[in-house]
């Protein structure tokens, strides 16, 4: 009986303590961001829709600095090969808009959903930009068949 006792008290108190443990991880606070860059983006999506194979690959998103300090973009990462960001490596100051070029392969047949992942000097979490669209095989022309070289040679 004394054991059972022993164990139920250790087990109490070990419960307690992981408790108290936890509620000193919900005590930490996050610290709101006061000034500083901001990028507010157009749109956090590039919808391709559907298109034929070897369309054009360039889509353009637009986003403005609506904060208080210089903008930079730190990196920009499409989640393949196939996908391709472009940007301004000069910071955008407060209230400039500016510019991200996103390229697909639009060689490549099927429907197709990719991110790209942008770092800035922001601080926090990555935007992720969600690229998405099928590509459809491209219509072959009708081909109007070569003339026969002649063997008719003309004079002159």
């Amino acid at each position: 009986m004394k054991q059972i006792l022993l164990v139920l008290i250790l087990s109490m108190s070990f419960a307690v303590s992981m408790d108290a443990q936890f509620k000193d991880v919900e005590k930490i606070e996050t610290v709101e961001k006061e000034g500083g860059p901001i990028m507010t983006m157009d749109a956090l999506e590039v919808d391709y829709g559907t298109i034929e194979q070897n369309s054009e690959p360039l889509r353009t998103l637009s986003f403005t600095n609506t904060g208080d300090e210089p903008l930079v973009i730190k990196n920009a990462r499409g989640s393949c090969g196939c996908t391709v960001p472009t940007w301004s490596k000069e910071p955008i100051l407060p209230g400039e808009t500016s510019v991200l070029e996103i390229r697909y392969a639009t060689n490549r047949l099927g429907p197709f959903s990719k991110k790209v992942t942008l770092t800035t000097n922001e601080g926090g979490e990555p935007i992720v930009i969600k690229v998405h669209g099928k590509v459809l095989k491209q219509e072959e022309e009708e081909s109007v068949p070569a003339a026969a070289p002649s063997l008719i040679k003309s004079g002159k």
